[in-house]
């Protein structure tokens, strides 16, 4: 999980499995084979097709994201990065075994979220969906921004546990542009109308109640952690 780490706690591989092994090793390649099916279905277009049809995104009330294309790609570059990146910081046996990629991959998981975030905010600002939709837009990347810097500045300072907290905040709001497509396509929100309304609720509900289930998941952990060793 960690970016940076000191070699004291890493150098030395783990011979036994962690627990639940199999069941967090299941977990993971779920998590990315969705964002794969994600990529490949909603991100590969763009470039394989770059022409204004392309950039024009019915789902959102087919606003026309030509004039945005460079920062829609940067976005997306970012994003794409940070989602497949990320699922490696999470593997125990990994982060032992593999420390200096660890680390790299670590690396390529912020400057991800750096770059996608540059692209969001220009497209939150000018987004032709409205400003509310524009609005959520904003503050997920925000959000974005706020958990992946909070994971660096706490590895900078040798904080191993709360860096890997917010990693894991850190991509379930790097993961909130599936969940978003997930929400959008396949779930009864699909059915919600006006669409307006819809891709705002959505846009604030991909990332807001993952993260709360998150923060619940996580601090209940702590307590659980702080009870066995008291």
């Amino acid at each position: 999980m960690s970016t940076i780490a000191a070699p004291s706690q890493l150098a030395t591989p783990e011979t036994k499995k962690t627990p639940h092994f199999t069941a967090k090793l299941l977990g993971s390649g779920a998590i990315l084979a969705v964002a794969l099916f994600f990529v490949r279905r909603y991100v590969f277009r763009y470039y394989l097709h770059y022409n204004q049809a392309a950039f024009t995104d019915p789902s959102l009330g087919a606003p026309n994201f030509w004039t945005l294309r460079v920062w829609l790609l940067m976005h997306m570059t970012g994003g794409m990065v940070a989602l497949l990146s990320g699922p490696w910081q999470f593997w125990t046996g990994f982060r032992a075994r593999f420390a200096r990629l660890h680390r790299w991959t670590g690396r390529l998981f912020l400057s991800g979220v750096a770059i996608g975030s540059i692209g969001a905010f220009r497209i939150a600002v000018v987004d032709s969906a409205g400003w509310a939709f524009g609005f959520a837009l904003f503050m997920l990347a925000v959000a974005w921004v706020t958990t992946a810097s909070v994971a660096l500045y706490a590895i900078l300072n040798d904080r191993i546990q709360i860096h890997k907290e917010w990693m894991v905040r850190a991509y379930v709001v790097t993961f909130a542009f599936v969940t978003f497509r997930l929400l959008s396509d396949f779930s009864p929100f699909s059915r919600l109308q006006p669409a307006g309304d819809r891709a705002i609720t959505i846009g604030w509900a991909s990332w807001v109640i993952p993260l709360l289930f998150t923060e619940v998941i996580l601090q209940l952990r702590r307590m659980g952690s702080a009870a066995s060793s008291s």
